[in-house]
């Protein structure tokens, strides 16, 4: 039986408006009809990026662009979300058609991306009301693993990514890449603790194993689900997607993944509901990617570590972006504490205090 379902949008009056008329006349010239008749709306969701619903030449699409203001450089790259959703899309059933990118600022202030639109629920913190239970938990675990493993089967080189990245180096540059941003967003504010996690990355940084087509923000709420029944129907939000180690990718998966006993800063995290009954522990969350991909996932500390440190840097970085104004919303008021929070829990991780 079909489930009705309309996604959470912004109220009106709470929307961050852009330049439709501007935009309407600029698809014209490319053959495209923006129907303003049925308004724009501003999905709900997301903590960057500015994502709506329009509709197109009778169907509707998302148009998916940069927050304003000044951003950290590779940051937000629609893009690069463009390249890699055309290669991706005729093989990967979960990546959404890219049907128009303009490069130019010139339009709405920024880069654009208008994909496919396939209704779908975003589950973050909380069960949808009425799929609760142990049973749910434990399927959506492994429903995430499968989708990620199997993203990590598909050869970069054979759908033209070959050339995307550069995964010699990688993590390296990641743990530099990082630090840099955590850095710029503490400003002057910096603890004395991200130094010395950096440092310890530093020393330890492991020869790439393999390389995959990395999403590189791999986490429930991406992963929209079929209102009924809660399978994977769309992958969502692949600007920072790269070539590069997936045992990174599984890292950032577990990084989002809250469990009972964590630290305030993790529990205060909301990324994904794992602490409601059924879902799978992180051990059992690598183990299970182990058993599906036949990866070696005997030792993911540098991994599991770096994947925090980038989790100290997407916070950070959020707060200082609604300091200075570019971000709306009282969420973001917290994220600098809840940041600080994350990278203490990283160093009682690279201790081995904690997974």
């Amino acid at each position: 039986m079909a489930v009705s379902f309309e996604p959470p949008f912004r109220a009106p009056e709470a929307q961050i408006p852009q330049d439709w008329q501007r935009l309407r006349d600029h698809l014209r010239a490319h053959g495209l009809e923006l129907d303003l008749s049925d308004p724009p709306r501003q999905f709900a969701g997301g903590y960057a990026c500015y994502n709506y619903r329009l509709r197109i030449d009778g169907r509707h699409v998302v148009l998916r662009r940069p927050p304003q203001g000044p951003l950290p450089r590779g940051a937000y790259d629609v893009g690069r979300e463009h390249r890699v959703l055309k290669a991706l899309h005729p093989v990967f059933p979960l990546a959404p058609e890219p049907l128009f990118y303009q490069s130019d600022p010139e339009v709405l202030g920024a880069p654009f991306l208008i994909m496919e639109y396939r209704p779908g629920l975003s589950v973050r913190e909380r069960l949808p009301e009425g799929h609760g239970g142990a049973e749910v938990g434990r399927r959506l675990s492994l429903a995430l693993v499968r989708v990620l493993a199997t993203l990590h089967t598909i050869p970069p080189g054979r759908i033209g990514l070959g050339e995307l990245g550069r995964p010699e180096g990688f993590l390296a540059r990641a743990v530099e890449g990082w630090l840099a941003r955590s850095r710029a967003a503490f400003g002057d504010e910096a603890p004395a603790l991200l130094e010395e996690v950096a440092a310890w990355l530093r020393s330890r940084v492991p020869p790439i194993r393999a390389v995959a087509l990395l999403h590189n923000d791999f986490k429930l709420d991406n992963l929209l689900l079929d209102p009924h029944d809660l399978s994977p129907r769309t992958l969502v939000d692949w600007d920072m997607a790269t070539r590069g180690d997936p045992l990174y990718d599984l890292a950032v998966l577990i990084s989002y993944w809250s469990e009972p006993g964590d630290p305030e800063a993790m529990r205060r995290l909301g990324q994904m509901p794992t602490l409601e009954p059924g879902f799978l522990s992180r051990s059992e969350v690598v183990a299970a990617y182990g058993r599906e991909s036949g990866r070696d996932v005997s030792d993911m500390l540098f991994h599991r570590v770096l994947a925090m440190l980038r989790l100290v840097g997407i916070f950070a970085q959020l707060h200082r972006l609604w300091r200075q104004g570019s971000l709306k919303g009282e969420r973001y008021r917290e994220f600098g504490d809840l940041a600080r929070g994350l990278l203490d829990f990283a160093w009682e991780i690279a201790r081995g205090r904690a997974f």
